[in-house]
């Protein structure tokens, strides 16, 4: 089992972060939380707090609107998370994000802890976005961006989205991208672009968490 790091993003999906948080933990992982301030909207943080799992850019950054400043020897938040978490999984990865991860912005938490990540390190990302968000060409660009930097190499630009998250999770042994599913999204559309179920996001993390152990 292993320390999983669940990345919460602004996407409506992130209302299947406390299902995520359970069903990683009835499976064996210890699991801790960072959170965007967007996500937040999507679900109650309370249970988390409670719990010493949440970590949100309020812990990043802790009395900043009231003038406090930083003194040394605090503890750096998402360094601290990079070196705790054995995988760093982030589900719902909402297109923002997403954009932020592919050109290196860290401008919370949660993207500060993916720059400073060890990509020796497992990544499970879990998409979820609106159907001409998740077909719009910065999209795929940015997915291929991210399978280079995890050593997947060149992918093709023409593939189709399924195709092109296939050859990702064939070439990385480090990225798995578990696809969006086609179903009525939260905004009335249907189409592709909900987050993938809970139990396939999980076996995507045991399935990583296997292939890196066995490496």
């Amino acid at each position: 089992m292993a320390n999983v790091l669940l990345g919460a993003t602004g996407s409506v999906a992130a209302v299947r972060v406390p299902q995520l948080v359970d069903v990683l933990a009835a499976s064996g992982h210890a699991v801790k939380v960072v959170s965007t301030s967007a996500a937040l909207y999507f679900f109650d943080p309370a249970p988390l707090r409670a719990a010493g799992q949440l970590v949100t850019d309020d812990d990043e950054w802790p009395g900043r609107a009231e003038g406090a400043r930083y003194a040394r020897g605090d503890a750096v938040p998402h360094i601290e998370l990079r070196r705790w978490a054995e995988l760093f999984l982030i589900a719902p990865l909402d297109a923002n994000t997403l954009a932020k991860l592919a050109v290196g912005l860290c401008d919370n938490c949660l993207t500060c802890v993916w720059r400073a990540w060890d990509t020796a390190r497992p990544v499970v990302l879990a998409p979820a976005m609106n159907t001409l968000m998740w077909q719009n060409a910065f999209t795929k660009r940015h997915l291929r961006s991210l399978a280079a930097d995890a050593g997947a190499g060149h992918i093709p630009g023409h593939l189709a989205d399924d195709a092109l998250v296939q050859q990702i999770n064939d070439r990385s042994s480090t990225l798995r991208i578990v696809g969006p599913i086609t179903k009525a999204l939260a905004c009335g559309d249907t189409g592709i672009g909900a987050m993938a179920e809970v139990p396939d996001v999980v076996a995507a993390v045991q399935s990583v968490l296997a292939r890196a152990q066995a490496a």
